[in-house]
């Protein structure tokens, strides 16, 4: 029976730390309960009874997600390295365990152009419940610079416009943020939540903080870079791939990635909007969960995207910034990741 119990105490506490000061427990959860029966637990007792002060006694438990989903990525032997040299960052991540598979210049703050949208959207969909909730366009979103709504290019407008007064819903904005990286569709849904561009960036960067993104400040929910204002305006290529696994919560989203063509009316059904989408891997890379753009002149063209390996079961993002090969460089990054990596 002696011997059972201590093996129970082995097995069940990790480590047991006694000073004058007091005692220090490390445990696993289910275990621990292991160690109020034991006879350290009646050492500790002894000890306080003689004055000293107990000042753990609950165990620490650190969160990680590879242990919640049961596999962890491990790199095979011999496998061959990578490197992309066309990105000016870039990381691969995988999104269930949070573990870098890659990284170069990861953690460097630049602009982020549009793939800041998709943060955008993270924060209409926790702060909307109900995404047929109708937002008023103004004459601020409808004049934003780049590409909008009927203007699939910046500076080429070949379909119907957004117009002033017009009621869409957030979900027919969100296509035309997320498919067509229109900066009218965002900025309208920012105002909406923030009143302002301004106060829907302090939204943003407030949910910045709670989610551990230490690289990044947003300036606008569009992605644009206001004038004079450029140097504020950044994230890194890890809190971009970040913001893909925290958006991966929510599925919609995603959904609304994947449409290749859609039409979006307003709510009154006077105006019809097409909308293209922007990923050229639509189609092309098989299980591919989704893709976002951006590009400004200073943040150069940049991407996320997420894929499966063919199981299904393992997600990684992919994330590059400023690469003008940015759809190949993914494509690699891809098939790199589920060549070289095996989840046990």
């Amino acid at each position: 029976m002696r011997l059972f119990v201590i093996i129970i105490i082995i097995l069940g506490v990790l480590s047991v730390t006694i000073s004058g000061k007091g005692g220090v427990l490390i445990a696993h959860a289910k275990n621990i309960f292991h160690f109020w029966n034991s006879e350290d637990n009646r050492f500790l007792e002894k000890t306080a009874e003689r004055g000293g002060v107990l000042s753990v006694l609950e165990p620490v438990v650190a969160e990680d997600r590879g242990l919640a989903t049961g596999f962890l990525p491990e790199q095979k032997e011999f496998s061959p390295r990578l490197s992309i040299v066309t990105a000016h960052a870039s990381v691969i991540m995988d999104v269930d365990s949070g573990k870098v598979l890659y990284a170069r210049n990861a953690d460097e703050r630049r602009q982020i152009a549009s793939l800041t949208k998709l943060f955008t959207a993270t924060i209409v969909m926790e702060q909307i419940k109900d995404l047929e909730e109708l937002v008023t366009i103004d004459e601020e979103a409808i004049y934003s610079p780049g590409t909008r709504v009927g203007c699939p290019r910046s500076g080429f407008c070949n379909g119907e416009r957004l117009k002033p007064g017009e009621k869409i819903s957030a979900r027919n904005l969100l296509k035309a943020a997320l498919m067509n990286s229109a900066n009218d569709a965002a900025i309208a849904l920012g105002k909406h939540i923030g009143k302002t561009q301004d106060g829907f960036a302090k939204i943003m960067n407030q949910r910045a903080q709670e989610l551990g993104l230490e690289n990044s400040h947003f300036c606008t929910p569009s992605g644009l870079e206001p004038d004079g204002r450029e140097h504020e305006c950044y994230s890194s290529a890890a809190d971009v791939a970040r913001i893909a696994t925290h958006a991966l919560e929510f599925p919609e989203l995603w959904e609304i990635m994947r449409i290749e063509k859609q039409f979006i009316t307003s709510a009154d059904g006077e105006y019809t909007h097409e909308i293209f989408n922007t990923d050229q891997l639509l189609g092309q890379f098989p299980n591919l969960v989704g893709t976002k753009t951006g590009f400004t002149p200073l943040a150069g063209y940049s991407l996320l995207a997420v894929a499966t390996d063919y199981t299904e079961n393992h997600r990684v993002v992919a994330v590059v910034l400023d690469d003008q090969s940015r759809w190949q460089s993914v494509r690699s990054m891809f098939d790199w990741s589920f060549q070289t990596f095996d989840w046990r």
